[in-house]
């Protein structure tokens, strides 16, 4: 009994030793989250009569900078030459600002770093951070801050820019195109944007997606967001923007010759049907015809019953007729012509197949085709033209679970040259009903204005409506299985499309409102909605905003 006693202790206690003797990888420790904590500013925040080369801000850790030309916004705006930041590279625990130029005297300068101080091992950042300092004797303090959203878009994009400008006797609405605002600050990656240290006075407030860099807007390429009426401070403190892509102003660039008989009249801005007029002495024989180009902002200016070396066109430019003339090339680009079929995949059922052609088509001859269906049964069917004269439809009953076979023999189609192509072959199905699904959308909108339904599926354009419907439920039938959203457009002019704002004239643009969520559809599914505007959207979820981090620790000011 004794020794059974202590074979156990004896066992007992081998297996504490090897288990306290077992060998285990350190776990390091919890991730350091916690952001780079600013612990001292040479000159102090919020230092007035500033006549410094610069700052230093001193922090608890080592950091680094990241994507500071970016991130860090000056508030009036400084260009990246008069200043720089240190260290360029590798960690410190000191970031430095040095100025190679004066500062505007009795002014309020604020220096947002943005997300771009971030400590050196798992770069969190020290979000917001901001320096102000005053070249006068005082700190403006009051703010203005707000919302930018996209006018159009379901998603708003990051880093626009806010601009004000003061009204004063210099101050037209063209001044934003020519001259850098007072004060400036970004959205950064939010939505939200907040200016601080304002002093009193009145300002027109503009939001500008600043591709350029340069806070001037340039139409061309910049989205703009506008009120109408200047702001007031201290009256004014929360205003939110849209902003909206304007529409390019029309103006013709030099028409070219692509080859013998093929003119590209190119253009910038947005078709709507600008009138020209070819003034070349031509003969009598001579024919032409034009299309709009679907690639490039062009005119397609298709001729013949002529050889030329050059031709005149005269084109409206800045309200004053002038003549513009394009010249043969040495070498032109060869054409043939080309068919292809338009549509995409399986045939949809109650649609017609489309081909496509790479020059215009004139004529159709129907007695030149043939359709076959799954049993090699001949049905009929017709050649239509559509109106660019690049794409013809192929009409012919169409059925669910069934292939057809396509056959255009020559001369079924000719272009405007009389040239016709050789025997043809194209193929398509179908599907059964099942494999497709519906969408029942009930809307419910107080407008004055007509309304645009646009179904959307990866931010492409299914299905447009523009009726009003008794009942106001819209259906959407035989959709493929997927994903949806719904965009409501109020076309105020009853055009038949949504319209930007035009920032001179002081109009806004159209209002969109989607629908609030995604319509997951499946095959042989019935998707009933109700698309109540005026409770459209959930509770949006709590974010931060950029006024939630720029306030002052108490011991540094």
């Amino acid at each position: 009994m004794k020794n059974s006693i202590q074979l156990f202790f004896s066992i007992l206690f081998l297996l504490f030793f090897v288990k306290c003797a077992k060998r285990a990888s350190p776990t390091g420790g919890p991730k350091d989250s916690i952001p780079p904590r600013l612990i001292n500013a040479s000159p102090k925040l919020n230092t007035t009569f500033f006549d410094k080369d610069g700052f230093t801000l001193t922090f608890d850790e080592y950091v680094t900078l990241k994507d500071v030309n970016k991130q860090l916004i000056v508030s009036p705006p400084l260009s990246s030459t008069k200043y720089k930041v240190y260290p360029t590279t590798g960690a410190s625990k000191k970031i430095s600002l040095e100025l190679s130029d004066s500062l505007m005297k009795n002014t309020t300068y604020t220096f947002n770093f943005g997300e771009s101080i971030v400590d050196f091992n798992e770069s969190n950042p020290a979000k917001y951070l901001t320096y102000t300092l005053s070249t006068g004797s005082t700190i403006d303090s009051l703010y203005v801050k707000g919302k930018i959203t996209d006018a159009f878009e379901k998603e708003t994009e990051s880093f626009i820019s806010v601009q004000l400008y003061p009204i004063d006797s210099s101050y037209n609405d063209s001044t934003i195109y020519t001259n850098k605002p007072l004060y400036v600050t970004s959205t950064l990656d939010t939505i939200i944007y907040r200016f601080q240290n304002l002093r009193a006075g009145k300002y027109n407030l503009i939001a500008i997606q600043d591709l350029a860099g340069n806070y001037l807007f340039d139409q061309s390429v910049d989205k703009i967001g506008f009120i109408e009426q200047p702001i007031e401070l201290p009256k004014d403190s929360i205003i939110n923007l849209s902003i909206f892509k304007e529409r390019t102003n029309f103006y013709w660039d030099a028409p070219y010759f692509i080859n013998d008989h093929h003119v590209a009249l190119a253009y910038f801005g947005e078709y709507n049907n600008e009138s020209f007029k070819m003034i070349s002495e031509v003969p009598d024989s001579f024919e032409a015809i034009v299309t709009k180009n679907r690639e490039t902002d062009s005119l397609d200016y298709w001729f013949k019953g002529a050889v030329l070396d050059s031709i005149k066109f005269e084109l409206e430019i800045q309200d004053t007729l002038r003549i513009r003339t394009a010249f043969s090339k040495k070498e032109p680009v060869n054409d043939s012509l080309i068919i292809k079929k338009y549509t995409k995949g399986s045939l949809r059922l109650e649609e017609n197949l489309e081909l496509e052609s790479n020059l215009p088509i004139t004529k159709v001859d129907t007695t030149k085709i043939k359709v076959t269906n799954i049993d090699t049964l001949q049905i009929s069917a017709n050649l239509e033209v559509l109106k660019n004269f690049d794409r013809i439809r192929v009409d012919f009953e169409v059925l669910p679970s069934d292939k057809y076979e396509i056959t255009l023999f020559p001369n079924a189609l000719q272009d405007f040259w009389g040239r016709t192509h050789d025997t043809l072959v194209f193929k398509t199905t179908t599907r059964k009903k099942e494999d497709y699904g519906n969408i029942f959308l009930r809307v419910k909108h107080d407008s004055p204005y007509p309304i645009i339904l646009e179904l959307l599926k990866n931010k492409k354009i299914i299905r447009r409506n523009f009726n009003v419907i008794s009942g106001n439920t819209y259906s959407f039938d035989l959709l493929d299985p997927g994903k949806y959203n719904v965009r409501l457009i109020e076309d105020a002019n009853n055009n038949s499309k949504w319209d930007p704002g035009i920032y001179l004239e002081k109009i806004q643009p159209e209002k969109v409102i989607y629908y609030w969520k995604d319509i997951e559809l499946r095959a042989n599914w019935d998707m009933n909605e109700t698309f109540n505007t005026n409770q459209n959207y959930p509770d949006p979820p709590k974010s931060e905003i950029a006024s939630d981090s720029l306030q002052v620790p108490n011991n540094l000011k």
